[in-house]
């Protein structure tokens, strides 16, 4: 489905069409003389404490597909402290697609706060007029976005999986889940510039590095002083647990769903996932259960994950799991239903008892890495 998204109110400013549609029935899908000059696709990089998340980068390779489909631009926004690195970083954004780097330096911009960043980021929009602003959907990214696309009276569609060049209108066509995860809708802002989407960490791959490009620099400044922004940053206290489990960059992931019946069945997939050194990953009626931390949840509201292998045990492959993992390399399914809609998109299926399989799956890869143990030493 495809619809304009109706923009939030907010103040009016030089990025926003000069008239407004009035209602459903009259709303406008032309764009505007004045915002046809907008040129660029814009991806945010976030970083903290001098390293840059690779979100960021996975959707400068986006950025790069959908530059080259318009025969456009790649620009890549660093917005920073005086004393951060955001040369270096602009240097490697070249080397992952990036043609421009904008960045913007102000003691007020060291470590992220919403008023700051939203006023630095809408002043280089109306500025450098990019048609297309792209940010991950982190607690920074979508925290900054909906500011920034309210401040500038545009539309933004959050948590994309697809995103993409509409041969038509030539308009970003950003594909999301939508009622609760059971469709997946393709949203597109016609009438109003830039357009804006988030895409989580890992749904996008990570695009090759070369480091023969570079590209261009511009810098900006802020302007604002401390006293003029609400909220104070006082300290970073960085939490322990934070990368106990880590999902999203896990190559083996064996993830288990109600289908296991029972926690104390649910630990067979535990005992796989520790011959496998992999990450245990769980549907979310599962984690609802009570089965499993909150953290091992993937799908649409939970982590969204790309290994080089993704065990499925007792998942039946609804859409809201299926957005979550279906980039994985190899998919392994394990159902005893013949007909679970899991089977249409797992590159390998095993149907049969989950209690079952995985005993003897786990006993195999154990026999197999023992043996192999031995021929290496």
């Amino acid at each position: 489905m495809s619809e304009a998204p109706k923009p939030a109110a907010a103040a009016a400013n030089p990025a926003a069409p000069a008239k407004r549609p009035a209602g459903r029935a009259g709303r406008n899908t032309e764009l505007p003389e004045h915002l046809k000059a907008y040129k660029g696709v814009w991806v945010f990089i976030e970083h903290d404490r001098g390293h840059v998340h690779s979100v960021s980068w996975e959707l400068l390779g986006e950025a790069r597909k959908l530059a080259d489909t318009l025969g456009s631009y790649v620009g890549a926004v660093l917005l920073g402290g005086p004393d951060e690195h955001l040369d270096k970083f602009a240097a490697e954004a070249f080397t992952y697609g990036a043609d421009k780097a904008f960045t913007m330096t102000d003691p007020v911009l060291k470590g992220y706060r919403n008023e700051p960043f939203t006023k630095g980021l809408t002043d280089l929009v109306n500025k450098y007029q990019p048609e297309i602003l792209l940010l991950g959907a982190t607690s920074m990214g979508r925290d900054l976005a909906g500011s920034v696309a309210t401040t500038l009276l545009t539309g933004l569609t959050a948590d994309c999986t697809e995103l993409r060049i509409d041969p038509v209108s030539k308009a970003l066509a950003a594909t999301r889940p939508t009622f609760g995860g059971s469709l997946l809708c393709t949203i597109m802002t016609l009438a109003y510039r830039p357009q804006m989407a988030t895409m989580r960490p890992r749904t996008a791959p990570m695009p090759q590095a070369d480091a023969s490009r570079t590209g261009t620099t511009t810098h900006d400044t802020l302007g604002m002083v401390e006293t003029q922004i609400v909220t104070k940053l006082l300290d970073f206290i960085a939490d322990a647990n934070s990368n106990t489990i880590n999902l999203p960059y896990a190559d083996v992931i064996v993830s288990g769903g109600k289908g296991m019946k029972s926690p104390e069945n649910f630990k067979l997939v535990f005992e796989l996932a520790r011959v496998l050194g992999a990450e245990v990953g769980a549907t979310r009626p599962v984690v609802q259960a009570g089965w499993v931390e909150t953290d091992r949840q993937v799908g649409q509201t939970g982590k969204t994950v790309r290994p080089k292998l993704y065990i499925a045990a007792g998942i039946s492959g609804a859409i809201q799991h299926r957005v979550g993992m279906e980039a994985s390399d190899v998919i392994v399914a394990i159902n005893t239903d013949p007909n679970a809609p899991i089977f249409d998109f797992a590159h390998y299926g095993i149907v049969g008892n989950a209690m079952q399989v995985l005993p003897a799956l786990t006993q195999a890869f154990a026999a197999h890495l023992a043996q192999r143990s031995r021929q290496v030493a």
